[in-house]
């Protein structure tokens, strides 16, 4: 079947996407670490929890930078660089944590987002296909999302979410010109050990 719209349903579709994009910029912030270059992050709990790449932070601490405009300092309380991922505890309440989407559920052919801040541009959004689901030859074993979309240097961290704006994984890497996207239900896992972690401390 292909999708066909008439001029109404492409503007409705064209304001549906806008939208989600300004939901993801509210989430999604950027990470500095000390070294030239940002990347990204995405707040997960609105109590100061946030998840970006371990490729992104490396030292014992980084600044984040808010959709508003705040700068805070961040405690990087757990690494994982064999998945690429970190847990990040900033002193802050009330933040506009993302909506999270079940990455078990998604479908191959709908809709993604990605944001972040390509290059520096901050608060940029891309949209393409879930192309697949799984490993990828030559980067390992684990199970990535797949997309065909748009990514460059100061994504990596942000989130790839459906066309609600759920969501459904953390950016990772481009592999063969795809976007592989750690799955959420891994994220989530791993954040809860880190916030285990971090109350034991």
């Amino acid at each position: 079947m292909i999708l066909q719209m008439n001029g109404d349903s492409a503007a409705r579709f064209d304001e549906a996407l806008s939208a989600v994009g300004e939901k993801l910029r509210r989430s999604t912030v950027q990470v500095f670490d000390g070294r030239r270059g940002a990347g990204s992050g995405v707040i997960w709990r609105a109590d100061g929890w946030i998840v970006t790449n371990a490729h992104v932070v490396s030292g014992g601490s980084a600044r984040i930078r808010f959709a508003d405009g705040r700068t805070l300092e961040a405690d990087i309380i757990a690494r994982a660089a064999e998945r690429d991922i970190a847990a990040l505890y900033v002193a802050a309440s009330d933040l506009p944590a993302a909506e999270i989407g079940a990455s078990t559920a998604v479908r191959v052919g709908e809709i993604v987002l990605a944001a972040g801040s390509p290059f520096g541009v901050r608060g940029a959004v891309s949209a393409g296909v879930l192309h697949a689901v799984g490993p990828v030859p030559r980067v390992g074993k684990q199970r990535w999302l797949q997309a065909d979309l748009e990514l460059a240097p100061g994504n990596s961290g942000g989130p790839l979410a459906d066309a609600s704006g759920r969501v459904i994984g953390i950016n990772s890497m481009i592999a063969m010109g795809l976007g592989l996207a750690i799955p959420s239900h891994e994220v989530e896992q791993f954040l809860r050990r880190a916030m285990r972690r971090r109350e034991a401390a």
